[in-house]
Order: structure tokens, then sequence, then C-alpha cells
């Protein structure tokens, strides 16, 4: 954020800075864009594909209403834990760390990391590749030109956001509010075009063996609703930057309502236009395939553009999101200390760094290993699982042990029962997304370690508890069966 620091600013390792001036705060507007910027970037407009490759009407149904259930009581759990735990800051982060030790909090700031910085190599991809519906040199979004046009974007981006968070966050708000426009008019122009006959036409899928059961249509369809909802978590994880503590749970719930709104009538609207096997037939980003069944040519046209606009947004607010969420860590020491690090604007300077440059490793590895990176995606979404896991555990722990609630017995009540639901879809989702990317994100947890050392060196501890030896254990093993599974052809990526 710009302005110097004052000599009574807490310093770097003690804690939140809770002097800078309210100017310099995120307001309510802000902190929602965050979250629906973060939602709404490239997963919408590819989701009518992404769902009829699993799942027809009848279980589409299902599913949503699972999902609605689910990430409603994970707002509502963001919200709580943001009013009942106004001393924590930086989110999933911090919750796991209160609740379960520093390892766990550690593993969640770890895997938050990884699966935004994953995220934003595929919005690179589906950015230029949508840029060659217009520009064919940009191919599928890994050709030389594109993996050079999207470094070059990453660092604009990198450079626009050690200029400030508050800054970024304004042209955050800005690109959000654009990029509503064009789903807005999706949708619209795809309720005159609905038609019910369409719609009904194979509704449990039983015309294509492939789907298999509605159990295992709504199964496969998890990981899809997970990733178009990563972000969610947005405004707790900046509660620290936030001008009213209270603001960072509305948002939360006013973003999540907005873009589940959205998504529930980008998909079902889609299924009573073309049929599930039309779908999924669809080149992404799909929404552009649909609109231009319904207006013509132009249609595809206004999805790209639109697309555009929402990948430089989502890109936006997860930079800014990778770095807070390294910072934070940091700043109690969970993460090295050179993490901690901030600019003159006070941005995390050291952590911008070592997230954009991952991204840049990345982007070329695409060059080399397409269908690896693809599958990497999708290990993204299972790798924020647990700490939304945790996050919910934790809520259910505080109500269970009544931590804030005296004298408020029936709030207790209410809490425990959203909470636990919220734990039980976490586990849902870890089921759903199966054993394999369960292997795939030990491998990948397990070389945090490495730095989680280094943080408690630093400080003069021992690096794991009793029980954390044992949780490490668990995990190393995962990821040597993930690496010999790998190694011998019978697990992929």
């Amino acid at each position: 954020m710009s302005g110097s620091t004052s000599a009574s600013d807490t310093k770097s390792g003690s804690g939140p800075v809770t002097t800078s001036a309210p100017s310099n705060k995120l307001r309510l507007g802000a902190l929602t864009a965050l979250v629906v910027g973060s939602m709404v970037g490239g997963g919408i407009f590819s989701l009518p594909q992404n769902m009829a490759v699993s799942a027809d009407a009848g279980a589409v149904l299902i599913g949503w209403a699972i999902t609605a259930v689910g990430m409603l009581t994970l707002a509502f759990v963001f919200q709580t834990l943001a009013n009942r735990k106004p001393e924590l800051d930086g989110g999933v982060y911090a919750y796991a760390k209160a609740g379960f030790g520093d390892f766990m909090g550690f593993g969640s700031a770890w895997g938050y990391w990884i699966s935004a910085w994953l995220g934003n190599v595929g919005y690179f991809v589906l950015l230029f590749s949508t840029a060659g519906y217009f520009f064919p040199i940009f191919g599928e979004g890994n050709t030389p030109v594109a993996i050079v046009c999207s470094s070059v974007l990453l660092w604009c981006v990198h450079f626009l956001v050690l200029r400030g968070i508050k800054e970024a966050a304004f042209v955050n708000l800005v690109t959000t509010i654009a990029k509503i426009v064009p789903l807005c008019l999706f949708i619209l122009l795809c309720l005159f075009a609905f038609k019910f006959q369409i719609f009904t036409a194979d509704f449990w899928g039983q015309q294509n063996p492939k789907l298999g059961s509605v159990t295992n249509q709504v199964r496969n369809m998890m990981l899809v609703t997970v990733w178009v909802f990563i972000g969610i978590e947005g405004a707790s994880i900046f509660s620290a930057r936030a001008e009213k503590r209270t603001d960072v749970g509305k948002a939360t719930v006013i973003g999540f309502v907005g873009v589940l709104l959205l998504l529930v009538l980008v998909n079902v609207l889609s299924l009573g236009v073309m049929t599930q096997p039309q779908l999924a037939v669809l080149q992404n980003p799909s929404m552009a395939g649909v609109l231009e069944h319904v207006v013509g040519h132009w249609g595809a046209i206004l999805i790209s553009v639109g697309l555009v606009i929402s990948l430089v947004g989502a890109l936006l607010s997860w930079v800014l999101l990778c770095a807070e969420i390294m910072f934070s860590a940091a700043r109690d020491h969970t993460m090295p200390t050179f993490l901690h690090k901030e600019n003159a604007k006070k941005v995390p300077a050291n952590a911008l760094w070592l997230t954009n440059g991952m991204v840049q490793v990345f982007l070329v590895i695409t060059l080399f290993s397409k269908g690896t990176y693809l599958s990497l995606i999708y290990l993204s979404t299972s790798m924020i699982l647990l700490p939304y896991f945790w996050s919910a555990a934790y809520a259910l722990l505080i109500a269970v042990r009544g931590e804030t609630y005296a004298g408020e017995s029936q709030e207790r009540n209410k809490d425990l029962v959203i909470s636990a639901i919220s734990v039980i879809y976490a586990v849902w989702l870890l089921y759903a997304g199966g054993l394999k990317y369960v292997l795939l994100s030990a491998l990948l947890y397990a070389p945090g370690a490495l730095l989680f050392a280094k943080a408690k060196r630093e400080v003069g501890q021992p690096v794991f508890t009793a029980i954390e030896k044992v949780i490490f254990a668990a995990v190393v093993i995962g990821a040597v069966i993930a690496a010999f599974g790998l190694y011998k052809g019978f697990l992929t990526l």
C-alpha cells in the first residue's frame, strides 16, 4: 500500500500492522471484488463443457445442490471465524495453525500457495488459447509466442502489484465489474433460447453409458465445482488490510451468493440450449460455442473478449492472494522470515518474486509437457481441499469447546451444525477427488518441509512435535508411493 511506515507501525515479524491510515485499508467493495474476482476467472467460461463431460442435467442439479449447501456453509465458516477470531489474520493458514499446530498451519499455507500459482499458470494458457481464436500463432496457449507473451504479461502484473496493494485492488475492482457484463448478457440471451425439451431429453444421462450412474456423475463433477469456487476465502486472506473487520465476513457471503447464481444459471441454461453430447465436445471456452449457437459468430467474439477481461482480473487477484498468504505465514515465523520483507509501498516483495518466479518456470514447462501441465490444473484444485478442511474443522472445534460463545448457546448450536456440515462436505470432496490426487498432493506437500524446518530453526524451536513427526511420516510415505507410481506408470498426472 502507498505511504511510508511510521515509527509506530508494527515491526516485521511481531504481528499485523495496526496503525495504517484508514485510507490505505480495503473497504467492503474492494474486498467483495477480491472474492468475486478470484472466483470468476476462466472456470465459468468453460463450465458448460466441463460439466457436460461428467454429467447430464439431473446429476448437474443434484451436484449444484450439494455444492450450494457445502460452499455456503464454508462461506459462513469464514464469516464466523473472521468475526469470532479477529486476531487471526491470513485466513486458511491462520485457522489451521490456531487449531491444529504449526505444521498444519504451514501445510495449509503451502498447499494454498501451490494451488494458487498453479491456477495462475492455467489462466495464462487459457488466456492466450482464447487469443488463438483470433490469432492462430498463439495456438492452444502453449506455443513459444504464447509463452513469451504470457511471460511479458506476468511481469507487467508483477510490477503493477509492487506499486501497491490498494492500487492493484482498485484495478481488480474495475476488471471485476467489466467481466460481469458479458456473463449477464449470456444469461439473458440463453434464457430466451432455453428449451425445456432439450433440458429434459436425457435428464439422468441413461443414454450415455460413459457417464455411469447418477452417483458417479455427481462425484465426477465435484472437482469442477470446487475449481470454480476457489477464491471464496479471498477476503479472509486480506483480513489484516480490511478497513472494518466485519466487512470480511460480509464480502465472503455476498461474493459467494452472487457467483453461485451466475454459475448455476450459466450451467443450467446451457443444458437447455444444447444437449449434453453437444456440450461435451465443445472447444473451450465453451460458453463461446453456446452463445454462437444462439446468436451467431458475434456471440463467440463477445464471450472471448469477456474471458480475456476476466482472466486479466483473476490473474491480478491470484497474484495478490499468492503473495499475501506467504507474507502472512512469514509474519509469525510459520514461513522463513525472508518472505516477510515488504517494499516501500508495503507490498510483500519477496513473496511476490518467489510466486511469480514459480509461475514463470511452469509456463516454460508447458512448452514441453502439455499433458502433464493440464493434469496439474486438476491437481491444483485438490491441493486446496486440505486448507478448506482445516478451516472448517477449526470452526467446529471452537464451537465444540464453546470458545467466544459465552452466554450464546443458540449461536453456538447454529455454528456447530454449520461447521459440521462444512467438515462433512470437505471430506466428501477429498473422496470425490480420489486416492490418486491425495497421493499426488502428498508429493507436492512433502518438499515444503524444508521451508518449515528453516522457519523453525530461525526461532530456535524443534522442527516437529511428536504428533507432527507422525503426520510428516505419513506425508512422506504418500509422496514415495506417488513418485514410485509415476515412475512405474500405474499413477499418471
